[in-house]
């Protein structure tokens, strides 16, 4: 069993208000879980309106279909429009 982690840390410019980010992170979080059905939490940055850190889980009998879903996640998370990804982190375990 292989579990491929993903962290990753976000800019959201557009995050005025704590409120605003949890709308745009929810959308991903709901996008990302429906699409590649793997876990996802915010991990760090709590209280910080424009930036924010999700943690992303595979779970897969190999490693390289992990990195696959991994790469299609970060794929998508790069094409939304009202974040940036500042930088990001692949793990398996």
């Amino acid at each position: 069993m292989i579990v491929g982690l993903c962290t990753i840390e976000l800019y959201i410019p557009d995050g005025h208000s704590l409120k605003a980010k949890r709308q745009v992170l929810l959308s991903l979080k709901d996008r990302l879980r429906g699409k590649f059905n793997v876990s996802v939490a915010e991990v760090g940055e709590h209280d910080l309106w424009q930036k924010a850190v999700i943690g992303v889980a595979c779970v897969a009998n190999e490693q390289n279909y992990a990195n696959q879903v991994l790469d299609q996640v970060m794929n998508l998370v790069r094409s939304v429009p009202a974040i940036e990804v500042v930088r990001y982190q692949l793990e398996f375990v």
